[in-house]
């Protein structure tokens, strides 16, 4: 019924709020990712929106799927990230990368290979992580870096759900403007 709605569309979003275990010094991240994807090969379209980061930053900062849409305890509980495929890390399908905030924000436009909104290894119910550092993308000399990439501590997180198609169509109006005052 939604793809007929949205005209064979699928949209989602996750509401990004800091972990509720924050150590003191760490930023405190809001904001929304917005996901849209064409059935049924489409490919999956993120836009990232994110604010509270501090204005002269510039940690590299990792942002993962993750297997759990569990945010009972805060982002520990969302599990390891997302690999329906049993792939090492970065090939696994929500290794978003690593992002840079300029002015205190992140608002990155991306297309997403491997990642789906339909069928069983939808990421819809899955969790979206900020994490406190770089991501090393499996280059680093232990087991963990296959995994995780050795990314540290998760600092933000929300869990993925279907929204309407107004939240994507706002938000690509916004990222517009950003564009344009870039030029």
């Amino acid at each position: 019924m939604e793809m007929a709605i949205f005209n064979r569309t699928l949209y989602a979003t996750c509401e990004v709020a800091p972990d509720r275990s924050l150590p003191i010094g760490q930023p405190e991240i809001y904001g929304q990712v917005l996901f849209k994807q064409i059935f049924p090969a489409g490919t999956v379209q993120v836009m990232v929106n994110l604010r509270g980061l501090p204005i002269d930053d510039h940690q590299k900062r990792a942002i993962h799927f993750h297997q759990y849409g569990d945010m009972s305890q805060g982002c520990i509980t969302t599990g390891p990230h997302y690999n329906p495929l049993s792939v090492d890390h970065p090939a696994h399908p929500g290794d978003l990368g690593n992002f840079v905030s300029s002015n205190g924000t992140i608002r990155r436009y991306m297309k997403v290979d491997g990642a789906t909104l339909f069928g069983g290894q939808s990421i819809l119910g899955h969790a979206v992580v900020v994490h406190e550092k770089e991501d090393d993308l499996g280059l680093g000399p232990d087991e963990e870096s296959k995994r995780s990439g050795n990314a540290g501590r998760r600092i933000a997180g929300c869990v993925i759900g279907i929204c309407s198609p107004s939240l994507w169509q706002k938000n690509t109006e916004l990222t517009k403007d950003v564009e344009e005052e870039k030029q």
